[in-house]
């Protein structure tokens, strides 16, 4: 009987998770991996300390073809659910802001006009926000109105054939930098969804400073001032509560990806860190306090990155179900914070400093815990997924 060879373990794919994907898979998640590394590595400590994100590199990614990837024609690549996912993973891996702008550009702004939209929005819009020419951001979120969308203030009358829309915006990716803001607004028909261009009279926008995390992007309030709107503004196709929740769905599967690549970034750093650093004349990583760090930290990556893939491919048959995405919201951020937190422990004190990626993906998870539902929220969900009891009402 032939002797087996035992498969030597690699430290940074323990679980062998490359095999599980096709070559496409592997090639998209490759050239988004190339290109973080060489224009978003070595200046993104630069850009959260000054807090700032280049808005040049919105036409880079259209370049290399993540804008609305997931989406066909247009001008969109149609790539796969499953594709996505790893390009928002390594977009994350790179800073938060870099994957939020991507996915508010393509799963909220083009995913609501390519889903909602006329096709004289969708020829109008889509093919120049793919290739990064124009940026769009998503006006949902309100200052009384977070995890309950439905009590939005923001409204909108008809006057004639127009719209007249008045409310304010809270909390929005991109705002201050977008060419059309996706504005969700209450009406007499109900929940209505609006295409508003830059430099539409009444439309203003300031931005939030004094951020301790996602400071490698722009976030900002939008103020809504009886913004007059063409009849053509309108997205006909949503008609409620459910056009903007769809869209949610959306950027929140991209974050399932993007905290898992958050956390392999900490726990890679905290690996080659451990391998280097030397106390008592040895590596820490010799020390078995140390070790368990670490064993604890591949865990939670590799778990991560399992639960992703499974949601892709669930999502790629069509079978992903609202529910399932909080499940792996919840449980892939909270797991990434974890992780951070642990790299931040083994960095000692130079985990703290901007030289290390650690301390910035850890501040930006505390925005991603947050956003696009908080941990709270997406447990009710899962709560009442299981016990058909909706706990929100």
């Amino acid at each position: 009987m032939a002797a087996t060879t035992t498969p030597k373990i690699r430290p940074k794919d323990y679980l062998e998770l490359d095999r599980l994907l096709s070559d496409e898979e592997r090639d998209i998640r490759d050239t988004v991996r190339a290109f973080v590394a060489d224009r978003v590595l070595p200046y993104v400590g630069d850009w959260f300390e000054e807090a700032r994100l280049p808005l040049e590199l919105a036409r880079e990614l259209g370049q290399i073809g993540v804008l609305g990837m997931h989406l066909s024609g247009y001008g969109c690549a149609g790539a796969s659910a499953t594709a996505y996912g790893l390009a928002c993973m390594e977009l994350e891996a790179g800073d938060s802001g870099l994957r939020s702008l991507v996915s508010v550009q393509g799963s909220l702004a083009m995913y609501a006009i390519h889903r909602w939209g006329s096709e004289e929005q969708k020829q109008h819009w889509l093919p120049t926000m793919a290739a990064g020419e124009a940026i769009g951001c998503f006006g949902l979120t309100e200052p009384d109105a977070g995890s309950d969308p439905g009590s939005m203030r923001t409204r909108a009358r008809r006057d004639g054939s127009d719209w007249i829309l008045h409310g304010q915006k809270m909390w929005i990716t991109n705002g201050s930098v977008a060419d059309v803001a996706v504005v969700w607004a209450q009406t007499d028909e109900g929940l209505r969804g609006f295409l508003v261009p830059k430099g539409t009279r009444g439309f203003t926008t300031q931005d939030i400073h004094r951020k301790l995390s996602l400071r490698a992007a722009v976030t900002s309030e939008v103020l809504l001032d009886d913004v007059r709107l063409p009849a053509e503004a309108l997205l006909p196709e949503a008609t409620s509560l459910r056009g903007p929740l769809a869209c949610l769905t959306e950027a929140r599967y991209g974050i399932v990806w993007g905290a898992a690549g958050a956390a392999r970034a900490c726990f890679e750093a905290a690996l080659d860190y451990s391998l280097e650093r030397r106390q008592f004349d040895r590596p820490i990583a010799a020390f078995q306090i140390q070790q368990q760090k670490l064993a604890m930290m591949a865990l939670e990556v590799n778990r991560a990155s399992l639960l992703a893939l499974h949601l892709g491919r669930m999502k790629d048959e069509d079978r992903l179900a609202p529910e399932h995405v909080s499940m792996g919201k919840l449980g892939n951020v909270n797991a990434a914070l974890e992780v951070a937190r642990t790299a931040r422990q083994v960095l000692g004190a130079n985990g703290v400093t901007l030289e290390y990626p650690v301390i910035r993906h850890m501040n930006n998870l505390e925005s991603v815990v947050t956003y696009e539902g908080t941990a709270d929220v997406h447990a009710l969900v899962i709560g009442g997924a299981l016990t058909g009891i909706n706990a929100f009402r």
